[in-house]
């Protein structure tokens, strides 16, 4: 796996330390899950820095060469990651489209999304609690852990563990959610900052209330892959409902058939009035 920091292309300054060999530590001791600690927030500099994630808005992606970690770049419009070799997009379909994109590894499922963020710093370490609690609330224990770019969280339940790692930039957050099996969750973990450390940002000039995810743009054969889906999806819906239609009746019970032709006897008297009430004479 590539180290870095990089650097950009025909740049032989030599790397250091991987952020997926950095020991991650857990900030939590005996304080209950529900209760946020303090953690250490390393200096991160998405403009200047040697790693990224990098803000595109200024930063070109072009100057860096990634070919010897990834086998090409996923432009979403609001972000740019590079692909780790051997993966692959998923898009995830909701009622009314696309809902989320995912990259899947051999290791598990990386979900990437970019928030925009106020201009001061901080929205990182809210949501913090906010994803604590709210895998505790999903039945996981959840915990803290120290990674590269501060804090991460983690929850672990009797099939697996997610994790959240959250970086910000300038008016902009990015969160990558990771999804494994327990005995896969490390090397995903350190998948998931390597691509992390290798994803561009684009906010924009366009106004986006802060928490809120910025637009993702899908590229066009992922758009071709979507719409396919879609019309399958509504031919399947179509042919349950068609089968549905001519599916024959249940046969009716003896019951039922007596019921019937009684029924029609008092219908067939009610008319010819042989059904009229009568009185002895």
């Amino acid at each position: 796996m590539a180290l870095w920091p990089f650097g950009k292309k025909n740049d032989d300054q030599p790397a250091e330390a991987s952020p997926a060999s950095a020991e991650s530590e857990s900030t939590y001791s005996d304080a209950p899950p529900e209760v946020p600690v303090e953690f250490d927030t390393p200096h991160h500099d998405p403009v200047h820095g040697d790693t990224g994630p990098f803000d595109g808005d200024t930063v070109d992606i072009a100057d860096f060469d990634f070919s010897d970690f990834s086998q090409g770049v996923l432009d979403l419009g609001s972000m740019k990651i590079a692909l780790p070799r051997a993966s692959q997009v998923q898009v995830e379909m909701g009622e009314q489209g696309p809902k989320m994109v995912h990259i899947v590894t051999k290791f598990g499922r990386i979900t990437p999304v970019a928030f925009a963020a106020p201009s001061s710093a901080g929205q990182w370490a809210e949501s913090t609690e906010q994803i604590t609690q709210g895998m505790i609330g999903d039945g996981l224990t959840a915990d803290v852990e120290q990674g590269p770019w501060g804090a991460e969280i983690v929850g672990q339940g009797e099939h697996g563990i997610i994790r959240v790692i959250g970086v910000e930039g300038p008016r902009w957050m990015l969160r990558m959610t990771t999804t494994a099996p327990h005995d896969k969750a490390e090397d995903l973990r350190d998948l998931a900052r390597e691509i992390t450390a290798r994803t561009f940002v684009y906010r924009g000039q366009d106004p986006v209330l802060a928490g809120n995810s910025l637009p993702v743009v899908l590229p066009q054969q992922l758009v071709a892959q979507v719409q396919q889906a879609m019309e399958q999806r509504a031919q399947d819906a179509r042919r349950a409902q068609e089968q549905q239609a001519q599916q024959p009746q249940p046969a009716p019970s003896p019951e039922d058939e007596q019921s019937i032709e009684d029924t029609s006897q008092a219908l067939r008297d009610l008319a010819d009035g042989s059904g009229t009430d009568t009185t002895d004479k």
